[in-house]
């Protein structure tokens, strides 16, 4: 039980992580980025790819940051010249590219048998029994640095620039900053962030396919990010910890049923309500997602900011 709750916190983490750059990216710069994955698959398979050939875990956490932030670079320099819709478009284009890039690539990627039997962080001195509690306090460290270091960006000056921009960018220009050079900054950033999240994912993972880097993984962030509240850090660690815990619901629930039918005599039924869970594994995930889809009609009809945005900060180009 207690190494399934550290798994937990782990996948929490990671999505906490990958959420933040997300929210750098919409929710204080307002730019549409529906391909986010993108960063995370660059950094963890720029990660596994690295120490396979012998480069130390931590040098190679670092480059994968720094190439998916440069992948920021490239897409934002010319993507960032569209308006909303149009740069989500190209963005998630974007991802299916790099997607479909480390699925034919076998001679670099391996394609689709994937990447197994890379080293891990730290596994050396350590047990394989206790291996997630240290995977764990590292992403821990990570994701408070990050968070440490983003609310000191978001407050700065340069942070408020960036809510200047996001509310009018027209404003913000007449003022004689530069919104191009902002915006790439912030997508550069948001990506490295990203890439960040793919090191601990191919971690937690131990093998990395292209399978696992689908646009699912993106609106996962976003739908954290809009639970949290966009534009509110704190809100995302919220918004990634009630995420996991719908994710965490299909393992405990039809316990709780099968207590529930022994209090109340279930055996009339001549049938188990939990075994026809377990059973049925697929229609019991789907719960699951209708949680998440109640969860986000409440907020948009009674807190559209989330739990702890700032409703004063929502506008109509929002």
């Amino acid at each position: 039980m207690i190494e399934y709750i550290s798994t937990l916190f782990i996948n929490a983490a990671i999505f906490a992580l990958f959420s933040l750059g997300l929210n750098l990216q919409w929710g204080f710069a307002g730019l549409v980025n529906f391909g986010h994955v993108a960063f995370m698959t660059v950094g963890a398979y720029t990660t596994v790819l690295l120490t396979l050939n012998g480069v130390p875990w931590f040098l190679a956490f670092l480059i994968a940051a720094a190439i998916a932030g440069l992948l920021g670079i490239l897409i934002g320099s010319t993507a960032l010249k569209l308006r909303e819709d149009y740069l989500g478009i190209v963005t998630i284009g974007v991802s299916e590219m790099v997607r479909l890039f480390v699925n034919n690539e076998e001679w670099l990627t391996k394609g689709t048998r994937g990447v197994q039997d890379f080293p891990l962080p730290l596994v050396n001195i350590v047990s394989r029994q206790n291996y997630s509690f240290v995977l764990a306090a590292l992403l821990l460290i990570v994701v408070a640095i990050i968070y440490w270091r983003l609310e000191w960006l978001v407050r700065s000056p340069w942070g408020r620039v960036l809510k200047a921009i996001r509310e009018d960018e027209e404003v913000v220009k007449a003022l004689g900053k530069n919104v191009f050079w902002y915006k790439l900054q912030a997508f550069a950033i948001g990506g490295a962030i990203g890439g960040l999240a793919g090191s601990f994912y191919a971690w937690q993972l131990t093998t990395v396919y292209p399978d696992n880097f689908v646009p699912l993984i993106t609106f996962q962030a976003w739908t954290i990010v809009t639970i949290g509240g966009a534009g509110n850090n704190l809100g995302v660690l919220l918004g990634a910890a009630l995420f996991q815990f719908y994710n965490a619901i299909p393992r405990f629930l039809p316990e709780q049923i099968r207590r529930f039918e022994a209090l109340f005599d279930s055996s009339r039924l001549g049938f188990s309500i939990a075994e026809q869970i377990r059973a049925d594994g697929g229609r019991f995930e789907a719960i699951q997602l209708i949680l998440i889809g109640l969860t986000l009609i409440i907020l948009m009809l009674w807190r559209p900011q989330g739990l702890l945005g700032n409703k004063k900060e929502l506008t109509l180009n929002r």
